[in-house]
């Protein structure tokens, strides 16, 4: 079940039941906003869920595509009634859960891919500062994992590793942990015990909510 951090409590609690979730981005969103957004709603829909992702009219426009976030409904006014709100800062005053999640600082990488791991690799109400340093690191992991899938499709197929899925599952029902299930993924691929095949079965099932493009270099190899 996910969790998410609630300011109210101070701890993390359930999302509030019901077969649909309502998430409200408030103004002000950035990339990250967005990031950490589409990641709720993944993990959600994973779960069976509909969710409905809602925001105010976003200074990028429609450029958050690039990043892997699926459409957006945009009003002009923010819902009064959503079930979980998400917000760049601190201590904002919804009266329902409300996520807060600081707006990156510095430049984002020039793939948007890497940028999105970038941004997953940071407990997302943790301040996000994407120096050169961080972008070249979160680029060179992506070309490392996508070099490994596209060497795995060449290898006889092999149903996915549960094991591997679950804990990283697990890992983002536990307040979108992020930087623990990309350290499932690293530990999968280093993993000798686990056949090629799996490990590709088990990558693609992952990045269907994490949403790293990781099998765009399959037929390279």
């Amino acid at each position: 079940m996910l969790r998410l951090y609630d300011h109210r409590t101070g701890r993390a609690e359930p999302l509030p039941a019901g077969r649909g979730l309502r998430v409200q981005i408030l103004p002000g969103a950035g990339y990250r906003t967005l990031v950490v957004a589409d990641l709720l709603r993944r993990v959600v829909q994973r779960g069976g869920r509909r969710v409905r992702l809602v925001s105010t009219p976003l200074a990028m426009g429609d450029a958050y595509a690039d990043y892997s976030v699926a459409s957006v409904e945009v009003l002009d006014e923010p819902l009064p009634d959503a079930d979980v709100y998400i917000s760049t800062s601190a201590g904002t005053d919804t009266g329902a859960l409300c996520l807060t999640v600081p707006a990156e600082t510095g430049e984002p990488p020039s793939d948007p891919s890497a940028a999105r791991l970038a941004m997953l690799e940071v407990p997302y109400r943790e301040p996000l500062d994407m120096s050169e340093a961080r972008s070249s690191a979160a680029g060179e992991r992506l070309d490392g994992w996508r070099r490994k899938v596209a060497e795995w499709a060449t290898s006889p197929g092999r149903p996915m590793s549960r094991e591997y899925a679950a804990e990283a599952e697990a890992a983002l029902a536990d307040d979108l942990g992020g930087p623990g299930a990309l350290a499932v993924l690293d530990r999968l691929a280093a993993d000798p015990g686990v056949a090629p095949g799996a490990k590709l079965e088990t990558f693609i099932h992952l990045d269907m909510v994490l949403a790293l493009g990781l099998v765009s270099a399959i037929g390279t190899a």
